[in-house]
């Protein structure tokens, strides 16, 4: 599940709580996610939790980001259980030094990659690029951290509208491409055109078919 954690969704700038259903190729639900936002004059909170377990296979991750005012990132906690592999860990942001301290929290031991200037988790990145795309900008590439290092890539591709539910909703669509040590995916994201720019469905690639990720309300 670790792509969906990277790729699911722009949060918003301000607090707010948004429900997806995450479903199989089929239109069968794999599971449910959960995202929340909320800012101050001195941070901006962002979390995102996805239950898609099964009968016999609990799959539940859970990430929490705290960034400054410019949404350069202070620090990301991510726990996660897969079956029977659970791990917590903590990254945190020194961006004065241009470095990240990866430590684990479950047992593990601790190590430090150097970042770009203004380093974001993948959470911040996506609360930055929602925010321009509501003032009419795209992000240019650059690099997000969730663990290991990303290059990630935007790209507007025009209006669409989409079904959501029972609403046929007008949409921006934009294609993000992701490249990390063992992830090269290109996926799809909407945007309702509201000013907030709503993230309302994003469509993912697996080996067997595309992930949907549609809002629910």
């Amino acid at each position: 599940m670790k792509y969906l954690a990277v790729l699911l969704f722009l949060l918003p700038a301000s607090a707010q709580t948004l429900h997806y259903t995450i479903n199989w190729p089929s239109g069968l639900s794999l599971g449910e996610a959960t995202l929340t936002a909320s800012a101050s004059k001195e941070h901006s909170d962002s979390d995102l939790t996805i239950d898609a377990s099964v009968p016999g296979f609990a799959v539940r991750d859970h990430y929490h980001s705290t960034s400054g005012p410019d949404l350069c990132s202070i620090q990301l906690d991510k726990s996660f259980t897969h079956g029977r592999h659970k791990a917590e860990e903590r990254l945190t942001f020194d961006q004065q030094k241009n470095t990240v301290t990866r430590e684990s929290l479950s047992g593990g031991g601790k190590s430090e990659i150097s970042v770009s200037s203004c380093a974001r988790d993948a959470l911040a990145f996506l609360q930055f690029a929602r925010r321009e795309l509501a003032q009419g900008r795209l992000v240019p590439h650059q690099q997000i951290v969730f663990g290991a290092t990303y290059q990630v890539r935007l790209e507007f591709t025009g209006q669409q509208a989409v079904k959501v539910g029972e609403e046929r909703i007008d949409a921006d669509r934009i294609v993000a491409s992701i490249k990390g040590p063992a992830t090269d995916l290109t996926v799809e994201l909407f945007f309702a055109r509201d000013p907030a720019r709503t993230p309302v469905l994003a469509k993912v690639p697996v080996p067997i078919g595309t992930l949907t990720v549609e809002r629910v309300r």
